[in-house]
């Protein structure tokens, strides 16, 4: 049996994927691939993702330079969660996120609101295209 087949995906052909710094444990991202994503990651030993909102794949960092290096795939007790564990690369090492963040996770529930609490590492319009 392939192993992508033992992955259960969804309706859509999607399975979740968790992005996890290897060093210090972090969760940077959260994101969605389809077969042809983790085949691709599998094969570069780099993040490739499917953007639902491009629907097309998407490979770490293609605009902003922040790629993600895979250094392990894991797939959860139900088979239905990836969890990648990664060393986020770039010109400013360690940006997940494009808001220009460290990880998406930035923003803490205190006192019924939301608060962010990680720094802009790099403004976000000077790392992506504007259309």
């Amino acid at each position: 049996m392939n192993w992508l087949d033992q992955i259960k995906w969804d309706r859509d052909g999607l399975v979740p994927v968790i992005a996890q710094e290897r060093d210090s444990g972090e969760v940077l991202m959260f994101a969605w691939m389809n077969r042809e994503a983790l085949a691709r990651t599998a094969e570069l030993g780099q993040a490739v993702y499917w953007s639902r909102s491009r629907a097309r794949l998407w490979h770490k960092g293609e605009e902003s330079g922040h790629i993600q290096q895979v250094h392990e795939m894991r797939l959860d007790c139900d088979n239905d969660v990836i969890l990648l564990k990664i060393t986020q690369l770039g010109h400013v090492p360690g940006i997940a996120c494009h808001t220009g963040r460290h990880s998406c996770f930035f923003q803490r529930l205190e006192q019924g609101e939301w608060h962010s609490v990680e720094p802009v590492l790099k403004d976000p319009q000077s790392i992506y295209k504007t259309p």
